[in-house]
Formats: C-alpha cells, structure tokens, sequence
C-alpha cells in the first residue's frame, strides 16, 4: 500500500465500516444487507462505493466464481487516527483541550465520561512524570 493518505467520503465509510466487522470477506449483497436498515441503498450504489475503495486502495477482491469477495485493506485505526488529527487540526488547530469543551458545553459530560478523562488526563500525567 502508498503511503499516501487514502481519503473515505462519508458514504465510502459506511460500507468500510462493514468490510471491517466482517469476519472474513464479504460479497456485495452482504454489504447491501449491513446497511439495508441504515441507508437504504441499492445493490448498484453498494457496489459503485465498493469500485471507488478499490481504486482508492482501500479495499482488495478476489474473484470467487461469478462473485467478487471485498476485505478492507486500510486498517480502521489507521483511517481513525488520520481522521480524528484532521478534525483537531481543521476545527481546534491542533489543540484537544478546546474540542473536549466544546462537547462538554453542547453536549454535557456524563459521570462515566468525567471519570474517564479524569483517569486518562491521570495516566498521561502520571506518563510525563516518569519521562523526566
């Protein structure tokens, strides 16, 4: 694989997140039945995105008699990590505290996510102590 970035729309995400928690390859119609519910897509729309993650890399198939089996080649951390920096960069310009306190204020933090950043905030402290 490239080591230039393979960028997903949103619609292409959709159908990686299926080829992701599949346990194996997939054919296209199981990837119609996945979002069935959600987007409501046609067999033809499915497997244009399928064609653009190909081309893009994304993805690799392998001709299984008159069918095509899809697996995702871009591994999901990979796309998250790239994803999650350029929305810091764009919206925060690189800075996390300032988009944990934009949710904070839209949306409220809960108990469990307090208790949560607390101990991570506590781990990452804890981390740059014993670096020194």
């Amino acid at each position: 694989m490239s080591t230039t970035p393979i960028n997903i729309s949103d619609a292409e995400s959709h159908v990686m997140e299926v080829l992701w928690r599949a346990p194996g390859p997939v054919v296209a119609e199981q990837v119609v039945v996945a979002l069935s519910e959600s987007q409501h897509w046609q067999t033809a729309t499915v497997k244009t995105l399928l064609n653009r993650l190909l081309k893009k890399g994304a993805i690799a198939a392998q001709k299984d008699g008159r069918r095509f089996l899809y697996h995702a080649v871009l591994p999901r951390e990979a796309w998250l990590a790239r994803e999650s920096e350029s929305l810091v960069q764009r919206l925060f310009g690189g800075r996390i505290a300032p988009l944990v306190a934009h949710f904070a204020q839209r949306r409220g933090l809960s108990p469990a996510d307090i208790q949560d950043l607390r101990k991570l905030i506590d781990g990452l402290e804890g981390g740059a102590r014993d670096a020194r």
